[in-house]
């Protein structure tokens, strides 16, 4: 009956707007007896976002919704009528006598309706900058006392100013959800928002949801960050909050400017969480990070008790004092049992058992867990060690080390991270504690010369069951005997830890100038004014201690112009750091794809940076003594001189090869690199050749000529990736529209350009044998006189093709290495 008195009215108030001038509104609000129709439009304020009617994709069904006004591709940021599209044009948006906001179809039918708690007489619809429609009273001088608002209703976008998470006053939970498809705003099964138990004191997590279940977890907030992400962390274009009150539990972000455009998507088609920044002068949505990122991002991938370390091979193992629930199973990739333990806990004896502490870990899911937050961690122990069922704790604050969060029953969802901030204390019997015996210690020496750059890796491995102070000696005994030996055979300078913790102010933050796959750079400088770049290998970074040593073994032994130059290295428990000439100019990524510094390369620069970059590949290929596959060539590893010589850099993935020719290469099970570089035959198959890095060379000259990212780049109508625009307009012969627009009013050589642009095509063709060798490369780079063959079709042609976009297949262990590494 009530509804039945809403819907009359509604009836009788949309024939009543039939003799009302609809129309004469203001541009960015409607007052009482107003109304928006199919065809007119607000418009906020400063003219950023725009209300009316769409049709989203190839449907014809129409939507009320808001987009961005000036924004072309991947606008809509939110519908009214998700799932109850109007079939024809004649939707109309107005308020009707209570004040709620109606949504009608031919004057009479109810689409959508808000429900409000009180009467308003004068109601005031108003599209704000932020993307947010609110309803308020005319008549309340407050301004943000809003009556109702869209930002408590997300669809697909997360904008900044949104609130991800609930009002306990309302009993409101805020979610995002994914459209069903490209035609269909309707939620689809993912969705992402905050969940805890406020009766059982749990801890509110971030959860991404593949229906009902669970798909992605960013771990619980720290106090500094979500523990198992390391993208919520200020930056130059977003900040950060996340809130935890009696009256609300949610997280937001803010822009720093009014010129950037960011927003997070869930997105339905490829199954990820993206965070995308507006660039205005290429028309495109630059992604500034996806996840899931890789493998470990996969909710529970190892099962209980199991620790996800990407990089690895296999990437799930038990947590120490655990063993795999069924070995058959753990040895054929099904990690979904988990870990049991290896001695039993055994509950007469609360006293008998301790805890063993683990840094670097993503804090394990909290549905079975508690907090209190008046503890402190001493008190935490106690009172875990009490009660037989507590298997964990952690301090859930580390900015201070205060409140107490304690996990009962198997420990889910855990990963290695870089951050190592946060510390978990996992309950073992005394018989595991006591364990000190089959310890495995690697005293690795590196030593290098500058102009001679030998290395000489020796492993010492001791197994002791001896007390700490003998291991210990053992070890030290060990080095010194290894340091005298080859000090006194080659004179080789061997960086020990204390000098470079000085070197770099104890790795502090304003020193570091990047971080990649592998761990963070920094800056540092040596006693006697030498500037020096410090690579520090996290302990979860895809780099372990081969791929260490390969780095080490390979660049020690290459001697270019165009590649950097190794000045040392160090080892000392679990710290791995390499010592590199250091660039002032860093790396060549952080130029091109920057609309400031983009100026500052000019043509000529661009062009010796190609060619530096082919020449150095060259000599990897076939001129060095090793002959080296680089297998992870993009722009972020090319380092930049203080003249802008490039020098091709991090060599973790590298291979080396004995064969000649196009014969030289390989397969692996692991494919590790960067989406969007890597060749097709790599990412499907995991072979991997010369011509892979071919391929890589390609995309990277597409990019320092376009001064775009391929990772990011696909053109909306036609759905191209950066390698199909390219080819598309050298077959309409407008193959110079590629060219950087920052570049297209300066003088330069445009066959020069052209040449470039050929050359990449060649270099990224789909097929292996069509690509041409690094020394034709070379050749076709200096000469004006070669002709050039035609280029066949590229590899990942349409957007759909894209890799990035392409769902980690079950036999191949895919990571993806992003991020500037300047060093």
């Amino acid at each position: 009956m009530e509804f039945s008195c809403f819907y009359m009215s509604n009836i009788i108030y949309a024939t009543f707007l039939l003799f009302f001038d609809a129309f004469a509104f203001a541009e960015d609000s409607i007052g009482p007896f107003q109304s928006i129709r199919d065809g007119t439009t607000l418009v906020s304020k400063e003219g950023t976002f725009e209300f009316g009617f769409f049709s989203p994709g190839n449907s014809k069904n129409r939507y009320a919704g808001i987009w961005y006004k000036n924004i072309p591709v991947q606008n809509v940021v939110w519908v009214a009528n998700r799932c109850n599209p109007i079939n024809d044009s004649s939707g109309l948006l107005t308020t009707n006598s209570t004040g709620n906001l109606v949504l009608l179809h031919q004057n009479k039918s109810v689409v959508w309706y808000t429900s409000l708690s009180k009467q308003v007489k004068k109601p005031i619809v108003r599209l704000l900058d932020s993307g947010n429609l609110v309803l308020k009273d005319e008549e309340d001088g407050n301004s943000e006392a809003y009556l109702w608002q869209s930002f408590d209703y997300p669809s697909d976008k997360f904008l900044a100013g949104m609130k991800l998470g609930w009002d306990l006053k309302k009993g409101l939970s805020r979610r995002v959800s994914a459209w069903r498809n490209w035609d269909d705003p309707c939620p689809g099964d993912f969705s992402w928002g905050v969940e805890f138990d406020a009766l059982n004191q749990s801890i509110p997590e971030f959860y991404v949801r593949n229906g009902g279940k669970k798909f992605l977890r960013a771990g619980p907030w720290n106090g500094v960050r979500l523990s198992g992400v390391s993208e919520l962390k200020p930056n130059q274009f977003v900040n950060y909050q996340f809130v935890d009150n009696e009256d609300e539990v949610y997280y937001t972000f803010n822009l720093k400017s009014n010129s950037v455009i960011a927003i997070f998507v869930l997105n339905q088609t490829t199954s990820t969480r993206q965070r995308l920044t507006w660039i205005a002068e290429e028309k495109s949505w630059n992604l500034q990070f996806s996840d899931p990122k890789d493998h470990c991002d996969n909710y529970g991938l190892c099962g209980g008790n199991g620790n996800c370390v990407i990089g690895d091979n296999p990437v799930c193992h038990c947590l120490k004092g655990f063993k795999p629930k069924s070995e058959e199973k753990w040895n054929l990739t099904n990690w979904s049992g988990g870990c049991v333990r290896n001695t039993p806990l055994d509950c007469k004896d609360k006293k008998s058992d301790g805890f063993m502490k683990f840094v670097g870990l993503k804090l394990p899911d909290t549905t079975y867990a508690r907090l209190n937050k008046s503890m402190n961690l001493k008190e935490c122990r106690a009172k875990c060690l009490s009660n037989c069922s507590c298997m964990a704790y952690a301090s859930s604050n580390v900015r201070d080390g205060s409140g107490c969060l304690m996990w009962f029953g198997d420990l889910m969802d855990i990963r290695q991270v870089s951050t190592e901030e946060q510390a978990l204390y996992v309950r073992m019997p005394a018989s595991e504690l006591g364990k000190s015996g089959h310890m495995v210690r690697a005293v690795i020496v590196v030593a290098c010369i500058g102009s001679i750059s030998v290395v000489l890796l020796l492993g010492y491995f001791v197994y002791r069951r001896n007390s700490k102070a003998t291991s210990e000696e053992t070890e030290r005994s060990l080095v010194t005997r290894t340091n005298e030996r080859h000090e006194e055979d080659l004179e080789l300078p061997l960086f020990d830890l204390p000098t470079i913790v000085t070197a770099t102010d104890r790795f502090s933050f304003k020193n570091k100038l990047g971080e990649g796959g592998f761990g963070p750079v920094y800056r540092g400088m040596l006693e006697g004014g030498q500037e020096i770049a410090v690579k520090r290998l996290s302990l979860s970074s895809g780099q372990g201690i081969d791929e260490f040593k390969t780095e080490v073994k390979l660049i020690v032994n290459l001697q270019h112009r165009n590649l950097v130059k190794l000045l040392g290295c160090c080892i000392q428990g679990e710290e791995k750091l390499l010592v590199y000439e250091y660039m002032h100019n860093k790396s060549l990524d952080s130029f091109i794809f920057d609309k400031n510094q983009a100026k500052l390369l000019d043509w000529p620069k661009r062009f010796q940076i190609i060619c530096g970059v082919a020449r150095g590949l060259l000599y990897l290929h076939q001129d060095s003594r090793l002959r080296i596959i680089h297998r992870d060539l993009k722009a972020s590893n090319v380092l930049l001189d203080n003249e802008m010589n490039p020098k091709i850099s991090d060599f973790g993935l590298a291979r080396t090869f004995g064969g000649d020719g196009d014969d030289s290469e390989g397969k692996t099970r692991r494919v590790i690199g960067t989406y969007g570089y890597m060749a097709p035959e790599y990412v499907y198959n995991g072979q991997f050749s010369i011509k892979s890095d071919v391929f890589s060379f390609g995309i990277l000259v597409l990019e320092i000529v376009s001064g775009k990212r391929s990772t990011s780049f696909f053109l909306q109508k036609e759905g191209l990736t950066l390698t199909a625009h390219a080819w598309t307009l050298m077959q309409e012969g407008r193959a110079i529209e590629l060219l950087d627009s920052h570049l297209r009013d300066s003088h330069h050589d445009l066959q020069e350009v052209l040449r470039c642009i050929h050359v990449g095509l060649l270099c990224v063709q789909q097929r292996t044998s069509d690509r041409p060798s690094m020394s034709s490369v070379v050749v076709m780079l200096s000469s004006d006189s070669h002709v050039l063959p035609y280029p066949n079709r590229p590899g990942y042609f349409m957007e759909t093709e894209s890799p990035q976009l392409f769902p980690e297949s079950s036999r191949v262990s895919t990571i993806t290495i992003s991020g500037p590494v300047a060093r």
